[in-house]
């Protein structure tokens, strides 16, 4: 098993985070829920974030203007591009963000605010642990429906849709988090598969001009007093140089590459993301479900298993990563279990504990079936 990265630059870590992320919209209707270590309930919070659909810009590349990424590569996978954590915190100052979640962050030293911000802005730990998992595991995604839930920086889901999921769909709690990481993530994983298909084409392109050479000598070999071969020649190799298919060398149109026109972006808490995609009659249900540190709050579980519920297909799974438990909030693995085990829709099946560091774990639920031999 390998499992590598590429830092452009030195990736910095953070303390325990709260959760990977769930989304939001933008607009000031911030839910009022629990910060660690500050007196946590897990009473749910009155008020909601407003779900908002998120459309790629029409010039999608000022996003990736002066953006420095970095690369993970675990075992088999595709290499997985996103924009460097370390760098995007110290540009926050430069970033348009109508929730102020990047000033607030920076001003309380903090990798959650809740209600405010959820933690969507750093890959944590249990992301990396599900990504190994499914490269050891096999899980295979052509041609399925998938969603990110709780995104953050969207490794996953770009997992999926660089592995040929037929429509990836990516919701993170906060709007910020979806328009500047989650988005941006997206367009630098279709700019990077672009760029390397234009140099296989070129390759491609040197390949068979250097056989038509060969070819060309060859009959100029057989016969060199012909004039007519060698002014064929000469018209075969100019056809050769201008006819060759490689690409232009110009700005991808990365609002048109085949992946990002499969993805859709979401952001606002998971009860109104819901209804946002239960309005459309015929939205399609979810052959698989990821979602990374998600359950660190017992208050949100209620909405998070009625999201599973409603939007997972009945073949479908959902895989959680999470910590066994996270201190300051009260959740945790056992916890959500409980909870899954009262409300009997799922099943749950542990697939890896991950005892380095906090203890963590990857877990798989599927339906209940009705019929047990």
């Amino acid at each position: 098993m390998s499992f590598s990265f590429n830092f452009d630059v030195q990736l910095t870590t953070k303390g325990q985070p709260g959760e990977e992320s769930q989304s939001q919209t933008g607009k000031q209707d911030y839910a009022v829920k629990p910060v660690p270590g500050n007196n946590n309930t897990t009473t749910p919070a009155e008020t909601v974030k407003a779900a908002v659909e998120h459309h790629p810009p029409a010039d999608p590349h000022f996003l990736l203007n002066d953006a420095v990424s970095e690369t993970v590569t675990i075992g088999t996978l595709p290499p997985l591009h996103f924009l460097n954590e370390s760098v995007f915190e110290r540009t926050a100052s430069e970033r348009d963000d109508d929730e102020r979640i990047l000033s607030r962050t920076a001003a309380q030293s903090s990798d959650l605010i809740s209600g405010v911000y959820e933690g969507g802005l750093k890959v944590w730990e249990c992301t990396y642990d599900l990504l190994e998992l499914l490269e050891r595991e096999g899980e295979t995604f052509g041609g399925k429906m998938v969603l990110d839930l709780g995104c953050g920086a969207g490794l996953l889901g770009l997992l999926a849709l660089k592995s040929g999921a037929s429509q990836v769909h990516f919701q993170d709690y906060n709007s910020t988090v979806i328009e500047q990481l989650t988005l941006p993530n997206a367009l630098l994983n279709c700019q990077v598969e672009g760029e390397e298909e234009e140099v296989k084409g070129k390759k491609q392109g040197l390949q068979e001009e250097d056989d038509e050479t060969i070819i060309e000598e060859d009959k100029m070999k057989k016969d060199e007093e012909a004039t007519s071969d060698e002014e064929k020649k000469n018209e075969q190799k100019k056809e050769g140089e201008n006819g060759s298919p490689l690409p232009k060398r110009q700005a991808l149109d990365l609002s048109q590459h085949s992946k990002l026109t499969c993805c859709r972006f979401f952001s606002g808490d998971w009860t109104t993301f819901l209804a946002l995609v239960l309005k459309e009659d015929l939205f399609p249900k979810y052959d698989i479900i990821f979602t990374s540190e998600t359950i660190y709050n017992t208050a949100y579980y209620s909405a998070l298993h009625d999201t599973l519920h409603r939007l997972l297909a009945p073949r479908g799974v959902v895989y959680l990563a999470t910590k066994a438990h996270y201190f300051g909030v009260g959740g945790g693995l056992l916890l959500f279990q409980q909870f899954i085990e009262d409300k009997g829709v799922f099943d749950m099946e542990k697939l890896w504990d991950v005892d380095q560091g906090l203890q963590r774990h990857v877990v798989a639920m599927h339906f209940k079936t009705t019929n047990k031999s």
